[in-house]
């Protein structure tokens, strides 16, 4: 899943404040993702990076560092338009939930192309046991970091993460070593496509994780090795007028602004 033609951007790590535990915690995380830690404002030696994944007293943000740049990313499971508060009333008739088979009963589900992790975790709030992998450490420390943010805010969002899971890592690479007791009931797919000519310009979270991950020139032979492991479905998220992934699918969910197609396995 690596597109040769990525240029990826410039990063770095830093503390916004000068409290030491905080700038610590910068430091260790930059040590971990193996990238710079800057410390205090750039100079001409250490110079500017594209982005930077600055630690505050509240939480993990990542910033874009260009003039005019959109407000921070960061992942919240408590609050916001894709928390808890508003995902815990979500209804098991609504498209997404009837792509992956949860009017049959409880469903275990590997969401391959996880990014910030908003439709897992909407899964897991629909009452699935989900599996996320992110091949991007960037992307995936932001996760941790609003898991970590949301535990013990309730018992009932503490049950949502006890059937949320991340995976850092190549899919390709996971479902190899996935054993067969192991199998998902479904694979949940939203691979990333380069921007038609005429598309409208994506929203920030979107185009961030573009520039981290480059697009998915090998979503072709994902969707092969997950048809190969789901038990029951494979289901991919795409635009509405975009072609299907795979073959013509078993059949399509329909959103306002998307769709899932599925693909149901033989038995």
């Amino acid at each position: 899943m690596v597109d040769h033609d990525f240029n990826p951007p410039t990063i770095a790590v830093s503390a916004e404040t000068g409290d030491e535990r905080v700038r610590l915690s910068a430091a260790l995380l930059a040590r971990e993702l193996r990238l710079p830690f800057l410390d205090g404002e750039p100079t001409a030696t250490t110079g500017r990076p594209d982005l930077l994944l600055v630690q505050t007293t509240e939480r993990l943000e990542l910033r874009e560092t260009r003039r005019g740049a959109p407000r921070p990313i960061y992942v919240d499971f408590i609050g916001g338009p894709l928390g808890f508060r508003r995902l815990s009333g979500r209804s098991r008739r609504q498209p997404l939930a009837q792509a992956v088979g949860l009017r049959g009963g409880p469903v275990t589900v590997v969401d391959a192309t996880a990014g910030l992790a908003r439709d897992s975790f909407q899964l897991a709030c629909l009452g699935c046991t989900v599996t996320a992998i992110e091949r991007s450490s960037v992307l995936a420390a932001l996760v941790r970091d609003g898991i970590v943010r949301a535990e013990h805010h309730s018992p009932q969002l503490d049950a949502v993460l006890a059937r949320f899971s991340l995976v850092l890592g190549d899919a390709l690479e996971v479902f190899r070593n996935m054993k067969g007791s192991d199998a998902p009931d479904a694979v949940y797919l939203d691979p990333m496509y380069p921007p038609g000519k005429k598309a409208a310009l994506v929203k920030k979270e979107m185009r961030i994780c573009r520039r981290l991950v480059g697009d998915d020139p090998d979503a072709g032979e994902l969707f092969e090795a997950a048809c190969r492991i789901a038990k029951k479905r494979v289901v991919v998220k795409r635009q509405p007028h975009a072609p299907p992934l795979g073959p013509e699918p078993t059949t399509t969910h329909r959103g306002t602004r998307v769709r899932y197609d599925v693909y149901v396995m033989p038995r």
